[in-house]
């Protein structure tokens, strides 16, 4: 479960913020994950949840996000965000064309927004 370490280093990014605004008390974490970032969302929670009973971050509140893939057409170019679950053999809407697009998001994640007092 690689959640455990993805909630790790999250709440190492949220005490280093936390430290250069001179707060303390953490409220919400809000998480931007890409569909394709092989995340488990609740898994994501679970650990967030473990990681911060009985310490200084209890009670605070993860909220997730889920950007959507967006690809460009390996054949025409166009840009287009896929239907369905193969996301990255979905057909082009403009050519059709299943194979050779690039990913151009759904892949990422980052702390979008920290909330504390």
């Amino acid at each position: 479960m690689h959640e455990m370490s993805v909630a790790t280093s999250l709440l190492d990014i949220v005490r280093e913020e936390l430290g250069k605004h001179e707060v303390e008390k953490l409220l919400l974490v809000r998480v931007r994950y890409g569909a394709l970032a092989n995340l488990v969302p609740e898994a994501l929670e679970f650990a967030f949840e473990v990681l911060t009973t009985g310490t200084d971050f209890e009670g605070a509140r993860i909220e997730l996000v889920q950007n959507p893939v967006r690809l460009a057409c390996g054949g025409c170019g166009r840009e287009f965000e896929p239907e369905g679950r193969e996301l990255l053999f979905s057909p082009c809407p403009a050519c059709g064309e299943e194979v050779g697009h690039t990913v151009l998001s759904g892949r990422d994640l980052y702390v979008e927004h920290i909330e504390a007092e």
